[in-house]
């Protein structure tokens, strides 16, 4: 669900939504390559701190950031701007993807293909993380709304 930024401030539709349902089938394999990595353990008490289901998936966002060459708190900080980290999503859609029309059959297959798009697409490539956030949406106070929570994850990259 594509959030919309005002002149007026922001308006965040659906931040107070039901939770979106997790079921086991949809959790990430434990992988050992992670399992060290001090992004990870910021990350989920991240997510943690504001109750998210996106909390089950901080390693997923690590594993696409790593293998799309994207800062490893973009991915993240686009799912709470967007759906809360997953407490608005529709369709399994973290990111308010294509003005949240997107269907992905879960959560992981979500991150792995906005990463992709980040990574890949002709819309994304190539730019700065200002010009990404503003072709992510064209409000000129979208991309300082995503610069924060990114820093509230970490300071620094």
């Amino acid at each position: 669900m594509m959030k919309r930024l005002l002149s007026n401030g922001l308006v965040i539709a659906g931040m107070l939504g039901v939770p979106a349902a997790v079921t086991n089938s949809e959790l990430p394999d434990a992988k050992a390559e992670y399992q060290n990595d001090p992004r990870l353990f910021t990350l989920r008490n991240f997510f943690r701190a504001l109750d998210s289901p996106a909390q089950y998936f901080a390693e997923e966002f690590l594993r696409a950031s790593d293998h799309h060459n994207l800062d490893w708190r973009l991915l993240p900080s686009l799912s709470i701007v967007e759906s809360g980290g997953g407490r608005a999503a529709r369709n399994n859609n973290l990111f308010g993807w294509d003005g949240g029309r997107a269907i992905y059959a879960s959560f992981r297959a979500g991150i792995h293909d906005v990463a992709e798009h980040l990574e890949n697409s002709k819309l994304y490539r190539d730019k700065d993380l200002d010009h990404v956030l503003q072709t992510y949406n064209p409000d000129e106070k979208y991309p300082g709304v995503v610069k924060s929570v990114m820093k509230r994850i970490s300071p620094s990259e």
